[in-house]
């Protein structure tokens, strides 16, 4: 199964992994479980708690309990000012979701380690059904168009690596029952340029999505997720290509603030 657990390496490493242990479905721990889970002394813990804990990264709750601290409400704000992904992406994902029919939501969503996240969404017109695939949730790289088109692009090293690792989750998840076939999937996906599934995340929907990369590399992906009574194939093959050029000017746009920071500094000296 891909997880993407820290290798507890260094205290350093140790000390991160204490807030992999706060999910949704277990939001508090204490000093004591914690140490139990880890695999270090109580002692040990403790301080790795203080030291979060002073940073904001953790709070003291009731019955010696601590849960997530307001330091990461606070970087959640800088992400969403700041990040580049996300500030380029909302422009565009404002304009584009014009051309969905009723009910269509569309997504941004960034490479996690071995897993996908999704970092922003934007509804269209019209009721909308609930989208499982909500902002800070993780789904596997084998699920859904947003997954996939995301996979498609990873390294061969990576991908030899995920199917020796997972072979049957990328069988079950029609990607192939052999390496060969595999690779070949994701290479017709590359070809593509977008991927197209039906029902994988959500049922009643289908996905439409295009890889978003930072320079050569893939950083995410952008995704229509489509009521399935209002998409047909003539829809399909009228936003596909929306889908990837949306993808591309979220680049251009990245690749233009970049730049901008870049020469800011030089106008600034200049101007001295």
């Amino acid at each position: 199964m891909v997880t993407n657990e820290l290798k507890l390496s260094s205290s350093g490493d140790r000390m991160l992994a204490v807030l992999s242990l706060f999910t949704i479905d277990r939001s508090e721990w204490t000093v004591d479980v914690a140490a139990e889970e880890l695999g270090v002394s109580a002692t040990t813990a403790y301080r790795y708690f203080k030291r979060l804990t002073n940073a904001g990264l953790l709070s003291p709750v009731s019955r010696a309990s601590y849960v997530l601290g307001p330091a990461i409400v606070q970087m959640d704000r800088q992400i969403q000012i700041c990040d580049p992904m996300l500030r380029a992406g909302r422009t565009v994902m404002k304009d584009l979701i014009r051309y969905a029919t009723e009910g269509s939501v569309l997504l941004l969503c960034r490479l996690f380690h071995d897993r996908v996240m999704c970092v922003h969404q934007v509804a269209g017109r019209g009721p909308l059904e609930p989208v499982s695939f909500e902002r800070g949730r993780l789904i596997p790289l084998f699920l859904g168009a947003t997954s996939k088109i995301i996979l498609a692009h990873l390294p061969p090293r990576t991908l030899k690596s995920l199917f020796m690792q997972n072979a049957v989750a990328i069988a079950d998840s029609g990607l192939g029952n052999t390496w060969d076939e595999f690779r070949q999937r994701l290479s017709t996906l590359r070809r593509d340029g977008a991927a197209v599934a039906r029902g994988e995340l959500d049922p009643g929907r289908v996905g439409i999505a295009a890889p978003i990369f930072e320079g050569h590399s893939i950083l995410g992906s952008l995704s229509f997720l489509l009521p399935a009574e209002r998409t047909d194939d003539t829809l399909i093959g009228r936003l596909a290509p929306l889908t990837i050029a949306g993808a591309r000017e979220i680049e251009r746009a990245m690749s233009q603030q970049a730049a901008a920071a870049t020469a800011s500094p030089a106008r600034v000296r200049v101007a001295r």
